[in-house]
């Protein structure tokens, strides 16, 4: 499966469920962004961008990745 992006307006989280451990720190760190039980699951939206990013950043085998936006490239 590919990595696929979940676009927010501040923050992109990209996803590769091929390299997921499945530790659950993103769901358990912040629940109302990373929500298995919700379709999309990644809701980058649901708390400031900083707060994405820091708990992006805790993923502990590189699954999750903050993307950057199209107009900083």
């Amino acid at each position: 499966m590919a990595r696929k992006s979940y676009v927010g307006g501040d923050v992109t989280v990209s996803f590769d469920p091929d390299v997921c451990e499945h530790s659950g720190k993103c769901v358990k760190g912040l629940p109302q962004v990373f929500d298995t039980d919700r379709k999309p699951w990644i809701e980058p939206d649901g708390a400031s961008a900083d707060d994405v990013v820091a708990q992006v950043g805790r993923c502990p085998s590189g699954a999750l990745r903050i993307e950057p936006r199209p107009e900083a490239l």
